[in-house]
């Protein structure tokens, strides 16, 4: 999508049972750290936002610890956006009044697609992130729920379209094949679905260093989400941020 915004560079905190983890290809999850701390630490390393996914709240179906939400929230002062196990807009109340700045929805969109419009209505687009966990098999793209353990049987490209005219104001396309190796974002893939929807599109999976972003921005990736980079220490925000506005891509500092 063509607009105005600066390219954001956002950091992930995949949580399962309160502490932040990584893993690769959604599985062999490692734990790496307090997310209250890891979320201070990258706001001061100049992150543009913050995203929280309880990843195994779907599949488990529980809530996301609501009192882990609103310690982040009173600790932060850029964008938070919450995602994992939200059922009804009751849900999305509970998250935005604990803090949150946005609400992310994933196997919940796909099962009752009508809370993305319910939300949007209610909080404004700007509140409504899609998340879609897309896998390439043989060249065909297919995309899952409950944290990337269950498929579903639809067009990919076609849900793409359906979750934009909804109303949800960003996707945050996830390439389960590239997530955790390191080998890049699927700048291919986010480059197709951007010229398909009107909305914000974000990057992630497979980012290794501050060149993986800038190709991804060069090829028309609105935001760029990372996680293990940041989380083994080998890069800081600050310094990708850096690069960028070296070659050339305006970021806010």
């Amino acid at each position: 999508m063509i607009n105005s915004l600066l390219p954001r560079v956002i950091v992930c905190l995949d949580v399962d049972n309160g502490r932040v983890v990584k893993g690769t290809n959604f599985k062999q999850l490692r734990d790496m750290g307090d997310p209250v701390e890891l979320a201070v630490e990258y706001e001061k390393q100049g992150a543009d936002e913050i995203v929280f996914l309880d990843i195994s709240a779907s599949n488990e179906k529980r809530p996301t610890a609501l009192k882990l939400v609103t310690d982040i929230a009173n600790h932060l002062s850029i964008p938070f956006t919450v995602g994992g196990g939200l059922k009804e807009l009751d849900d999305v109340k509970a998250f935005l009044d604990a803090g949150a700045d946005k609400v992310a929805l994933n196997t919940t969109a796909v099962l009752k697609p009508e809370i993305i419009d319910e939300t949007a209505l209610a909080y404004g687009s700007q509140c409504v992130v899609v998340a879609i966990d897309v896998n390439k098999k043989n060249e065909e793209l297919k995309y899952y729920i409950n944290g990337g353990r269950k498929l579903v049987d639809k067009d990919f490209y076609q849900w793409t379209k359906e979750v934009a005219d909804r109303g949800a104001g960003e996707i945050l396309l996830t390439a389960m094949h590239k997530d955790g190796t390191g080998s890049g974002f699927d700048n291919e893939l986010t480059q197709s679905v951007s010229q398909q929807v009107s909305v914000q599109v974000i990057a992630s999976g497979g980012a290794k260093n501050e060149q993986h972003f800038l190709e991804a921005f060069q090829q028309g990736a609105d935001a760029c989400l990372a996680a293990g980079m940041f989380h083994s220490g080998e890069y800081s925000v600050d310094q990708v941020k850096q690069y960028l506005i070296e070659n050339g891509i305006q970021v806010r500092i």
